[in-house]
This record gives structure tokens, sequence and C-alpha cells, in this order.
């Protein structure tokens, strides 16, 4: 598989690692990411994944929560400019479309496309239309349906870029808005250990085993390295594991047990996640007109 630049430069974007190095270890797994990836922090060249979440697209993320506070869903529609991304048109529609996903709950994207709007139009009309009139793509990108049987759904937007719509039993709405602004800002992957898919948990022990075994130590110097750094990676990634932003001296855990509440389920959504978003030369784009 050839080696492309802008896949070296993805690799040493999310690693930290120098070019050279990138393109050595793309080319020993065939072009593959994700083993690139693990190939390097095994081998202690990779600094960091710094991809986490890359923004990298404009648009709009809305949560509708029900009225009974039950249920809320959550949908991400996305645009080219933050310009379009402030127009009331478009605004009107990722409203419409959201509330469109709370009252029908449809299976997939495809299936929200074609339902109908107040005006009578489907979705897919009326974006095809917003397209034509505002002279900007735009598409529907992502929902998710969230639900609280037993207690009630919070949320917290922080601008129009990232929500968070969290399920809570016990506690009060404070405490769940808090929990959100949480999540917004310190990006769980999960409530709690029992969460973590086994696979990721194995894929992870693999890698810090690796990096342990580079020291020379005693396996059972490694095994309780691995265990120790098993135990930090798990309060990184889980939401109950994390210290609390507004008061680090506590963890989520700690403040829930505190508020006798629990966290049964969230959904964390940004705007353009793992969208690489095309940079534009604004200078050279005239120049070439200019020319042209």
């Amino acid at each position: 598989m050839a080696i492309t630049a802008s896949m070296v430069k993805e690799l040493r974007e999310r690693t930290g690692a120098g070019m050279m190095d990138c393109k050595k270890v793309l080319t020993k797994t065939d072009g593959d990411m994700e083993a690139a990836i693990d190939l390097m922090r095994k081998s202690g060249a990779a600094k960091a994944d710094k991809k986490a979440g890359r923004i990298a697209a404009d648009g709009k993320v809305v949560i509708t929560v029900s009225e009974n506070r039950k249920e809320a869903s959550i949908l991400e529609v996305n645009c080219e400019t933050d310009f379009v991304a402030k127009d009331e048109s478009f605004i009107s529609f990722v409203n419409a479309v959201g509330a469109r996903v709370l009252a029908d709950k449809p299976a997939d994207v495809e299936a929200l496309a074609a339902m109908p709007l107040e005006s009578g139009e489907t979705v897919e009309e009326v974006r095809a239309n917003l397209v034509a009139k505002i002279g900007e793509n735009m598409q529907v990108r992502r929902f998710e349906i969230i639900s609280s049987d037993d207690g009630q759904i919070c949320s917290y937007n922080h601008g129009v870029r990232i929500s968070v719509a969290v399920a809570l039993t016990g506690g009060d709405e404070a405490l769940g808005k808090d929990i959100a602004m949480h999540i917004a800002a310190s990006r769980p992957l999960c409530v709690s250990e029992a969460d973590v898919p086994e696979e990721t948990l194995e894929k992870e022990k693999e890698i810090l085993i690796a990096q342990a075994e580079g020291s020379g130590k005693p396996m059972e110097i490694i095994e309780k390295m691995v265990e120790g750094r098993m135990r930090k990676y798990l309060s990184e990634i889980t939401l109950v594991g994390q210290p609390f932003v507004k008061d680090p001296d506590q963890t989520i855990a700690q403040l829930l047990k505190a508020a006798n509440a629990e966290v049964t389920a969230f959904v964390r959504y940004e705007v353009g996640e793992g969208i690489e978003k095309k940079q534009e030369d604004f200078a050279a784009e005239v120049m070439a007109q200019v020319n042209g």
C-alpha cells in the first residue's frame, strides 16, 4: 500500500513522533493506522495518541429533552463554515430535526431523512433546499436517544459545539448539570470499569506489558507496574474514576455517593469529531483566481 503524506501527517499528529519514524512504521504495518500507533506505543516511539477527538468540521449539536425529562435526543448536523452554523434557517432546521428524532425515534439517519417535518417536506427535502438556498453543503451526521426510566435526563450545552446528556437516578438537576459539564470537559469514554470492552482492556494491557518489558525488570515487578498503570488508565477513561473538574479533591464516584445518586448512561457529542476538515489558504485561492 502506498504511504501518503496525509497518512504520515495524521500519525505524527496522533503520536508526536518524527516524520521518518511515522513513515517507517506505516510502511511496516502496510498503512494500518491503528496498528502503527500500537506498534509505536509498544516501542516507546509514540509520545501520546493525540487524536482523542479532532474537531474538524462546523455545524451544530442540539439536545431535545421530553417534558417529563425521562428521555432526550442528541443530534449533530454538519455544515462547512461557522458562518452557516449561525444562520437562523440552519438552526431552525437542526432544532426541527432534533424534535423529530425524539418524537419518532428513527432507526438510523437514512430513516430519519425520509421523515416529514411540519412543512410536509421530508428531512432530506428540507436539507436539499437549504443547500440550494445557502450554497453550502450540510449533512445530518448522527443522533442518539438516551432514557432514564427511574430518574431524569440532565444536559449541558457548551455553546453549539459540545452537548452532553446524562441519565441520572437520585440527586437533582443541579448535580446532573455538574456531571454533564464535567463530561464535556473531561471526555470520559464510559461510566465505569464494567462498561469498558474487554478487548480494549486487553489491548491496553498488552501495550503496557510491552513498554514495561523494555525496562529490564523482573516479571513480578513488571506485573505490579502494569497493574498500577492499568488502574491509572481506568481512572482516566471512566467517568466515576475521574477527579471532579469543580473539585479535583474528590472523584465523580465520591460525588455521586454523597448525593446517593448514580449515572446510568451518558452521551457526549462534539461537532466534527473525527472529521478531517480541508485546510483552506484563502490568500492563495484569491491569487490563483487572479492569475487564472
